[in-house]
């Protein structure tokens, strides 16, 4: 299944009562890459006194995995805040993370929640997205004359050659996306492929 993606990474900064709110949000595919992407913003504001955040892994119809952190504010303040704005964006495989720098005016709890809010929504305003299309991965048993030809083949369908293997015949694994599957289908009775599933 198809979903959209963050292209790249944004960074906005949010300003309120003097406090400095710095979102940053990124593509992440597994908790690792997202501690990773935290450990970055860590790197960039290392004075900063909190770094909430908030992830959504997978499809976000069906998110196969979502987390969220306050990293010292009161509860629910900030990583909520931050994860109710992620839910509702329809976008996959994103981190937001919120760095804030305290001004010297105490916001309260209300205050927090809307800053926190505030600055996810505006960074994920601002964020470029893709489309992640779902692929398969399928193995191919041909003939060497045809390996140039699936490899040219594979990529116009926006698939991925993921490996070769040459013995008799050359093994090809290729990541496709579906609606590549029937053409491949089609094409391996006319060059007489063997695919299976990889």
């Amino acid at each position: 299944m198809n979903y959209p993606i963050p292209a790249r990474q944004r960074e906005t900064l949010l300003e309120i009562k003097k406090s400095k709110f710095h979102a940053r949000a990124g593509f992440v595919d597994s908790r690792e890459a997202a501690m990773a992407l935290l450990e970055e913003a860590r790197t960039c504001y290392p004075d900063a006194r909190h770094h909430c955040w908030a992830y959504v892994l997978g499809n976000p119809a069906m998110p196969s995995s979502a987390a969220m952190s306050d990293d010292g504010e009161p509860s629910g303040t900030a990583g909520k805040p931050i994860l109710n704005v992620l839910q509702h964006k329809d976008v996959g495989d994103v981190m937001v993370i919120v760095s804030r720098y305290f001004g010297g005016i105490k916001l309260g709890a209300g205050g927090l929640v809307r800053a926190y809010s505030g600055a996810a929504q505006q960074v994920m305003e601002s964020l470029e997205i893709k489309t992640q299309i779902a692929l398969t991965t399928v193995s191919i048993d041909a003939d060497f004359k045809h390996e140039q030809y699936l490899r040219h083949w594979a990529e116009q369908q926006n698939g991925q050659v993921i490996g070769c293997d040459y013995a008799q015949h050359v093994k090809i694994t290729l990541a496709l996306p579906h609606s590549a599957l029937a053409e491949l289908e089609a094409l391996s009775g006319s060059l007489g492929l063997n695919v299976h599933d990889a």
